[in-house]
């Protein structure tokens, strides 16, 4: 491809911000590499589409080797002059605009393009995206028949083997893709002339953030004080645009009647005056009524597969398998431990919940961080396994959120940089303690852990499936010890 040609992804993030695509082509190196998550969301995509092609099986792969695309384009053109039915990866250029497609499959009609989607729904940048290749397929004289989205039907429920034909909903986009026609023509004229110019001026703005936040987002931010009105925990990013575009960008800067909840108050308030904020008696009364002995603290962890894995779920569905579990029987008791992690590729739903009632007495008092999260997954787990949903639901009834204290701000430090995430509130509340830094583990946050856990199976080493169990142990019971060593701060403090 030439420096100013386009691919589709390429085309998208034009549509997204001119700016963005410019500094793609001329300073790729300012980029912001793809993290764990969006890897994970990379691979879930590649898993999808195969299935997807699945739909219009025996069909030909167009085979891929070095960077030259001709080849892709030259493969394409002598499999449709073949008579070959169904192509994977078809490949076209057109107006220097280069596209694949995901399903290539001939119809009575002409043929019909088929973009693979793992979401639930069509997006308006799946329409954008069908469009695209339709301007490029039209352009090459191709005749072309339909348009369409295929996503995941989120309805789907699985009852033994995968059925492609239920997983998937196929949704025709032809109407709209013709509609979008002339603007799509529009839109690579200015693409085109922007890229043959200097950077664009173009300001910061929601565009930054949506469909999805800009990889070159820390490069056009940098010049953003720290902390600044972006960093104002729970303020719609509306707000935040329309303080910015008002010259408000220092947090120090803020209105005095400017409305804030009590969170951020603190947040402001601890970054002007500089010291802790403390509400002792909201604390003391947190401590005396939500708190008793025997007191147990619990952590789940899980992976969230779009395909669905195991009978009885839907696509999307949390299961459950890990959790770890510190408990006292009276204050300043012995600590003691238990943990469970499921072995790797196989259903850990009930053997998880058999471990956690035969760990959990009923009745008990049962600390989590962000209490929405462990309740929603015992509710489910309920749901899927009645024989034991009285036992569930008991622990879902007992259990108390060690997050409010800090989400209400009962107590909030200025290192908390605007969070009350159990990552960011621990080591601002308890500094330079190796037993408690993440940074020191080998797994170091959930979205690791249900990654790591959720290839596991794929390894056929014995010793490092070994090396990478002990991991998640690890970091799981950190999980659960840092809620231990929270409550004793907030004790200290009050």
């Amino acid at each position: 491809m030439s420096s100013h040609s386009l691919s589709k992804s390429q085309y998208l993030r034009g549509l997204q911000c001119h700016k963005s695509l410019w500094l793609y082509k001329n300073s790729p190196d300012l980029r912001t590499e793809p993290g764990e998550s969006q890897l994970a969301v990379f691979a879930e995509g590649r898993e999808v589409e195969s299935l997807g092609q699945k739909l219009f099986p025996d069909g030909i792969k167009i085979e891929f080797h070095g960077s030259d695309f001709n080849e892709k384009i030259t493969q394409t053109k002598k499999l449709i002059e073949s008579g070959v039915k169904t192509i994977y990866e078809a490949t076209f250029q057109y107006d220097d605009v280069l596209v694949m497609v995901d399903i290539l499959h001939k119809r009575k009609d002409g043929w019909g393009l088929y973009e693979i989607k793992s979401s639930t729904e069509p997006k308006d940048t799946h329409k954008e995206d069908i469009a695209i290749q339709y301007c490029v397929l039209k352009g090459q004289g191709l005749d072309l028949a339909t348009a369409s989205l295929i996503h995941i039907n989120k309805k789907y429920i699985r009852n033994g083997g995968l059925e492609i034909d239920q997983l998937f909903t196929i949704v025709d986009l032809t109407d709209d893709a013709i509609q979008r026609q002339k603007q799509v023509k529009e839109n690579l004229s200015l693409m085109k002339k922007a890229l043959n110019q200097k950077s664009p001026d173009i300001v910061i703005g929601p565009h930054c953030l949506a469909p999805y936040e800009c990889d070159f987002k820390e490069h056009c931010w940098d010049n953003l004080p720290e902390p600044s009105v972006f960093n104002l925990s729970g303020l719609w990013a509306s707000k935040k645009f329309d303080l910015y575009s008002r010259g408000i960008v220092d947090v120090k800067e803020l209105p005095k009647d400017y409305k804030l909840t009590p969170f951020q108050q603190a947040q402001v308030k601890a970054e002007q005056t500089d010291k802790d904020i403390i509400d002792r008696k909201s604390l003391k009364a947190f401590l005396d009524e939500e708190i008793s002995y025997p007191l147990y603290f619990l952590d789940f962890e899980t992976i969230q597969p779009v395909i669905p894995a195991f009978d009885g779920l839907n696509p999307n569905s949390f299961i459950p398998f890990q959790y770890s579990l510190h408990w006292q029987e009276h204050e300043g008791g012995k600590l003691e431990h238990s943990e469970f992690l499921a072995k790797e590729g196989t259903d850990p739903r009930e053997e998880f919940v058999k471990k956690l009632i035969s760990d959990v007495p009923n009745d008990v008092c049962i600390l989590t961080y962000n209490q929405k999260f462990e309740k929603g997954r015992l509710k489910a787990l309920a749901k899927q396994f009645p024989v034991y949903s009285e036992r569930i639901m008991n622990i879902h009834d007992h259990i108390v959120d060690l997050m409010i204290p800090f989400q209400k701000a009962y107590v909030y430090k200025k290192p908390q940089q605007g969070s009350y995430s159990i990552k960011y509130v621990l080591p601002a509340f308890i500094p330079d303690d190796p037993e408690l830094d993440y940074k020191e583990l080998k797994i170091s946050n959930g979205m690791e852990a249900s990654n790591t856990y959720a290839n596991l199976h794929l390894n056929k080493n014995g010793d490092e499936v070994s090396k990478v169990r002990v991991d998640l142990l690890k970091y799981c019971w950190l999980d659960t010890y840092a809620m231990v060593k929270l409550l004793e701060k907030l004790k200290e403090i009050s």
